[in-house]
Formats: C-alpha cells, structure tokens, sequence
C-alpha cells in the first residue's frame, strides 16, 4: 500500500469533529464510540436505525438518512431473531450510489434491547428497539388503567436494564378525588421511578415531564393501543408529525395508528422510539425485572425456610405469610406468580424449540455431506 493509500485508509478510520457531534445527536456516546473501534475499517461507517421495514432499513449516518439492506454474509450468519437489527440499533455500513443506498453489515454491541414473547403461538423473541436509555411506560386512567398490565411492562423494562418512567395519561378524564385513588394505589412505584400523570388534551403534567427529559438520551414509548403514546410524541415534537386515530366509544379502545417503530430527535436533544400497541405482552428469562419490579415480595422470600420456595404450597413460606397478613397485596402476588409461570413455561418452550432446530440443523448438514460424497 501506497503512503497516499495509507493516509485515505488513515482517514476512513477517523469521525471529523462534524460527524461525531452529528452521531452524539443521534446517541452515539463514548461507550458506544469505544465499542465501534474495531468495526471502523475499509470504507465501513457507522449509522443508527431509524426504522424497519419489511425487506429493508432506513438508517441515518448523522447529516443524511438512506435506504439500507443486510449483506449476504450478514443474513447467512443470523441464527434467531434477535440477530435481527432493530430500530435504535447501531450497525455499521457500505454505502453506494453517492450514498443513496448502503449496505449493513453488522450490529455493534447493545447496551439495552427491549424484547417480548412473538404475539400468538409462535415461540420465539420479537424485538422491539435497542439501545434505550429509559422508558415510558404509558397508562391511561380510564377503563384502559390496569395495574397488572403496568407490573408486565415494568418487568420488562427491569430486565433489559432500562430506566423506566410511570405516565398516567387521559387525566382529565377523570375527577382529582379519582386520580387520587389511583395515585394511591400507585405509590409502590412513585418511590422508586419518576412518576407523570399527564393529560394530551389539558397539557396537565406536559411541562413537568418535558422538563425531566435529558439531550442525546434515546427514550421509548411504551403501552396499549389508545393510551396516547402518538399524542404526546407529537406535543412533544411540537407539530401533528404522526397520524392519531379516535379511541372507539362503544370499548374504550383504540386502533394500532402506530404499525411500525420509528425514531426521532426532538430540538430539544431527546431521541424518541414510538412503538406500535401491544395486546399481548409475554416475557422470557426475567429474573432480574421480576425481582425490580416486585423487590416487597423478594425481600421477604429470602425469609423463607427452602431457599427454591416457590411461594405457593410450601410450609414456612415469607411471602404468603405477608400475603395472609396483608402486608403484601393479594393480586400484586397473583400477578407476580402468574408472569412468573409463563416466563418458565415460555423458556422452556423456547429451550426445547432451540434444541429441535439444532438437531434439524444437524440432520440437513449430515444429508447434504452424504448427497456430495455420492
């Protein structure tokens, strides 16, 4: 290689002071800056996922946004979905045609990834954004408000080492004795997250939450269907940026107007994910969310006489003692049996899924060897 060929290869490997300040924007922050040194070579470049789509990725390098597909190799390689990228991913890409078009050829190291159980029979992950700072998790005051709903979203978001932010949105809904009676009853989580009841239509609680909200953090919209996730997000960007449909009278609820993942940068620094609403919210492997999101309920299992109590039948049992007592309530121990039984039933499910692919996998390479020697 040529010294002139040296110094190009020199400068490829290198952001300007522009393109750094222009992916910092986007959330590209030293933790991922330093994991993205040994992915910078040839003419690779960094860039975030801003959406998917079926067959292809819209992705923004800081100054412009293209049109991206996965390499061959990329896709060969991929063993289950969540080799997948997703939006709020960091990947590094070839661009081409004057970069109108590029080319992903790798995912660079996550620092969070939101995932749930695929909505119906199938056993498998379905991601829903990565490299998320914090979450809100949305819920109307209104018939829509329910408790459990909110404790599956917290476990999630517990697991994949998010910070999670309570919003109660449709406030004027309701009277100030009623919000009081569901504050009431949400104490348990206003001690340990920041906590907003908000309404879209009063602007009630708007200033408060905007006020909390941090520049280059990237930030995740999180609830059913109606709740009022693409109301806020157009409030907060100032403009009707992204169509709002109507909640239906006749059951309250309200129709997926968000059908895929976007992300987006306030001016005031902040990145928001918008995600479609979700009916169903199943999750895998959650040790860690279960015991954030119900820490009253693991602080008193380490009471318990058998270190594997279930809190179910056993004798000597903490938590349903406390349960008995009252000092642990019924249905938030309901609650956290029932996410912890379908979690276990969901693992196993998957585990079992893996090892029937594998063995697949297996047989097809053995039958493949076997038509080549012939």
């Amino acid at each position: 290689m040529s010294s002139k060929q040296e110094e190009q290869s020199k400068d490829i490997n290198k952001f300007s002071e522009n393109d750094t300040k222009a992916l910092e924007q986007l959330g590209f922050d030293e933790w991922f800056q330093d994991k993205s040194k040994s992915y910078i070579k040839d003419d690779f470049s960094i860039a975030r996922i801003i959406e998917v789509n079926r067959s292809s990725y819209k992705v923004c390098g800081g100054h412009s946004t293209i049109i991206a597909e996965l390499s061959g190799k990329f896709v060969f390689n991929i063993e289950n979905s969540i080799d997948y990228p997703t939006v709020g991913d960091w990947v590094f890409i070839q661009c081409f045609n004057d970069k109108s078009t590029a080319i992903i050829h790798g995912i660079l190291p996550r620092k969070s990834l939101l995932k749930r159980k695929d909505p119906g029979k199938a056993v498998e992950f379905q991601l829903i954004a990565a490299n998320i700072d914090y979450a809100l998790a949305m819920q109307s005051v209104d018939s829509n408000f329910d408790l459990n709903r909110l404790e599956r979203y917290l476990v999630m978001i517990n697991e994949s080492e998010i910070q999670p932010i309570v919003v109660l949105s449709k406030t004027d809904l309701i009277s100030s004795h009623e919000l009081s009676k569901i504050n009431d009853k949400m104490k348990r989580f206003n001690n340990k997250y920041l906590f907003f009841p908000i309404s879209n239509v009063t602007s009630y609680g708007i200033k408060a939450l905007q006020n909390e909200l941090k520049s280059n953090q990237t930030y995740c919209l999180l609830g059913s269907s109606g709740v009022g996730k693409t109301t806020l997000l157009n409030i907060l960007l100032g403009e009707n940026l992204f169509e709002v449909n109507e909640v239906r009278e006749k059951d309250n609820k309200g129709r997926h107007t968000t059908t895929k993942r976007h992300l987006i940068r306030l001016e005031s620094g902040s990145i928001f994910i918008d995600t479609p609403g979700m009916r169903e919210l199943g999750n895998f492997a959650i040790g860690t969310g279960l015991e954030e999101t119900f820490d009253e309920i693991v602080s008193y299992s380490s009471q318990c006489r058998f270190n594997d109590c279930t809190h179910t039948h056993e004798k000597c049992c903490a938590v349903k003692a406390a349960v008995e007592q009252g000092i642990i309530d019924e249905n938030i121990y309901k609650n956290f049996l029932k996410i912890q039984k379908e979690s276990a039933f969901y693992e196993r499910s998957l585990l079992d899924k893996r090892r029937k692919d594998k063995a697949s996998s297996k047989i097809h390479r053995n039958y493949m060897k076997s038509t080549r020697k012939k």
